[in-house]
């Protein structure tokens, strides 16, 4: 048997804003931005640029209790784990575009780390595993 994970559910206040954050200040690219009329909502998919595994389904929240979990899906832990090839390249890149750094890079024996907030708080690491 084989099986993946295609996508994970990011639950946003707004479609748009939250496609400018990720494509702008963190570089994603947006891969499908299409409309579902029967459902009257978007399909909307980003991704790390050359990522070839799990993207991002942005979810715009459509009842209170979805509006309460936007920035807190994960009852404030770390949620998403952005690899990198180049840890200072996008470290420093993010800073400059304006990303809050909520801890500072650190160097562990697995590799750098630091962790950032997004848009609406969710955290996560910025990571460049050792070889």
């Amino acid at each position: 048997m084989k099986q993946s994970i295609g996508h994970i559910t990011l639950v946003v206040h707004d479609y748009d804003e939250a496609i400018t954050f990720y494509t702008k200040k963190l570089n994603f690219e947006l891969l499908e931005d299409s409309y579902q009329p029967e459902q009257d909502k978007r399909w909307v998919l980003i991704a790390p640029p050359g990522s070839n595994g799990v993207s991002l389904l942005l979810a715009k929240a459509s009842n209170p209790k979805q509006q309460a979990s936007v920035g807190n899906q994960t009852g404030g832990r770390v949620f998403l784990f952005l690899n990198t090839d180049d840890f200072w390249r996008d470290y420093n890149q993010m800073t400059e575009r304006g990303i809050e750094f909520v801890r500072e890079p650190v160097e562990q024996e697995y590799g750098t780390v630091a962790v950032f907030a997004d848009l609406y708080g969710n955290l996560w690491d910025l990571i460049q595993r050792k070889a």
